[in-house]
């Protein structure tokens, strides 16, 4: 049983972890214990360590082994910054290279979102958010753009809290909004205008950020994780 769960899928399992703040800034990541929770042997969470820590999530300190990344003020900035310049590249070649399938997910997206923005969950509302940039990631046709917005956004998602749920409704349709204009601007093909509105767009949504701040300490996890939702 072991031997069948991937390293891709443990790294993908610790990551959300992270991001989420079951392993806070700091904390130590214990193989032994990570291939107790996950129920693997150590050599997946090894790799997996590996993974992590050119992503930046994780560092190794002397005498600590891995910990979790303690991002500083400057670098989480500087994350919002390289967000403003890589999304908006990221629109113009989606405009010259999406296909017809892209399009269609990214309008179902744009119309769910529309309909569930006066009322919709925030939480919810997100997780669309999330689908759409990640579309809209792929459509670039660039497996290297896609994973670099791809890390991007979760490092983002790991450093910043989004603070959706005092924004009012009016707003979140206009979030919509905006990602409805940038869809159309991807299907006429005009990237120079995907990239303007795109921009707009981010610039605008920068002040529902908020940083995080974790309580020191891991959350104890008291029954093993299951794996089977992060598996390909």
């Amino acid at each position: 049983m072991r031997g069948n769960i991937s390293a891709h899928a443990v790294c993908t399992a610790i990551r959300d972890d992270i991001v989420s703040g079951v392993f806070p800034p700091g904390s130590r990541l214990i193989e032994e214990l990570l291939a107790s929770r996950y129920g693997v042997s150590r050599v997946p969470v090894r790799e997996a360590l590996r993974t992590l820590e050119s992503e930046g999530f994780v560092t190794t300190r002397r005498h600590a082994g891995a910990c979790v990344a303690e991002p500083t003020e400057q670098e989480a900035a500087d994350l919002l910054d390289i967000r403003l310049l890589l999304e908006p590249l990221g629109a113009a070649r989606a405009a010259t290279r999406r296909s017809t399938a892209h399009l269609k997910v990214l309008r179902g997206l744009v119309r769910i979102g529309r309909a569930r923005a006066p009322h919709g969950n925030p939480a919810d509302l997100r997780q669309l958010d999330g689908w759409f940039h990640e579309t809209l990631a792929q459509a670039t046709g660039s497996a290297s753009m896609t994973a670099l917005l791809t890390q991007v956004r979760r490092k983002i998602d790991w450093v910043y809290a989004v603070d959706l749920g005092r924004t009012p409704p009016g707003d979140v349709g206009r979030y919509w909004q905006e990602h409805g204009a940038i869809v159309d601007a991807v299907a006429r093909g005009d990237a120079e205008r995907a990239r303007a509105l795109t921009t707009a767009h981010v610039e605008r949504a920068l002040p529902a950020y908020r940083l995080r701040h974790p309580a020191p300490g891991v959350r104890e996890a008291k029954q093993p994780v299951n794996m089977a939702r992060v598996q390909n």
